[in-house]
């Protein structure tokens, strides 16, 4: 399937993101679609979809645009082999790092709002 291309509605369906928001991504240099029909609509492949998923999966751990489009250039040099190795596997040990921390602090939030909806019910049926 990574040969087949599919226009800008598919790609957002298939990865769950809007259509503005991809172009968004696309304005912010996050993703190049990989060509465009002779009409001059945007065609994506599986991999265009790959990246899209990991700035979805980003965006709720609060990464900006800038460490967005920084860890795709890391993985695209990892996957090409340019760049220095060493460096890169460096790069992206911080990022799983910071995507650990980041994902912890959001389960105490979690735990917490869940709290507070328990609390709520909880006097719902108090007080019913």
């Amino acid at each position: 399937m990574t040969g087949r291309h599919m226009q800008i509605g598919e790609a957002a369906e298939r990865v769950g993101l809007s259509i503005r928001t991809i172009r968004h991504y696309e304005e912010a240099g996050l993703i190049v679609p990989s060509a465009r029909s002779d009409g001059g609509f945007r065609l994506y492949t599986e991999p265009d979809l790959d990246r899209l998923r990991v700035v979805k999966r980003m965006k709720p751990l609060g990464f900006t645009l800038d460490e967005m489009r920084d860890l795709l250039a890391v993985l695209d040099d990892l996957t090409s082999g340019a760049g220095d190795r060493e460096s890169l596997l460096k790069r992206l040990a911080g990022y799983h790092e910071a995507a650990e921390e980041r994902v912890g602090t959001l389960r105490r939030q979690l735990a917490m709002a869940e709290g507070f909806a328990q609390q709520m019910r909880e006097h719902l049926d108090q007080h019913s």
